[in-house]
């Protein structure tokens, strides 16, 4: 009969015990109850039973963001390096499985479409300005060079833009501004947020909410 000294064995344990208790959090609740410790509520509060955002409150749509950019923004809130009283405590409850269930899950729900606008097509407005051809005269690239056609996002660190609520991108320029987010390479958006006029932050986020296609439309 083999035998097994007592650490050894329960080691072994913990190793095969971990990660099937990883595996076995779901996404879905964490984002409509929470998390299990009471600080992490439920996603679903703010962010809408859909994750498609409440602009009246400014929470923004997690629905189709890209899982690595949502884990992200997850670290920066718990770090500060993006400041929010209201996700930093929540972030900092979640567990590491917590964090990456909910992730994938917003990554999977559908959202609206944008319509693909790029810096080709006619644009006129501060707004359609900004998003389409920038203020090169300013160092303010066009939104779209880094954002993609329509704001559609691009990849895991340039989110969407389109169908974003106008008063959550407008408090992210803002936050940008002023140092309270600063989790972006290069303080690129530190820059551009500092080189908006108000009025130009307001216009640039209220294009990008209206992006999105209505139903019927081509």
């Amino acid at each position: 009969m083999p035998r097994f000294s007592f650490p050894t064995t329960l080691l072994a344990l913990f190793a095969c015990l971990a990660p099937a208790h990883a595996s076995n959090v779901d996404g879905r609740t964490v984002y409509e109850r929470g998390g299990a410790k009471p600080a992490a509520t439920a996603c679903a509060t703010c962010h809408g039973p859909e994750a498609l955002g409440m602009g009246a409150g400014g929470f923004p749509r997690l629905a189709g963001l890209p899982s690595p950019y949502v884990l992200g923004q997850l670290r920066a809130f718990r770090s500060g390096t993006r400041s929010s009283p209201v996700m930093q405590p929540i972030a900092a409850a979640l567990s590491d499985a917590e964090r990456q269930a909910v992730a994938a899950y917003v990554a999977k729900l559908p959202h609206p479409a944008a319509r693909k606008v790029d810096r080709v097509d006619k644009a006129q407005g501060a707004g359609e300005l900004l998003a389409l051809r920038g203020a090169w005269d300013r160092n303010i690239p066009e939104c779209v060079a880094c954002h993609g056609p329509g704001g559609v996002g691009v990849g895991d660190h340039f989110p969407p833009l389109s169908g974003q609520p106008a008063s959550y991108l407008s408090a992210q320029l803002d936050a940008w501004r002023t140092g309270t987010r600063k989790n972006d390479p290069d303080d690129l958006m530190g820059h551009i947020a500092r080189s908006l006029t108000d009025a130009e932050v307001k216009a640039v986020a209220e294009y990008f909410e209206g992006l999105t296609r209505k139903e019927g439309e081509q």
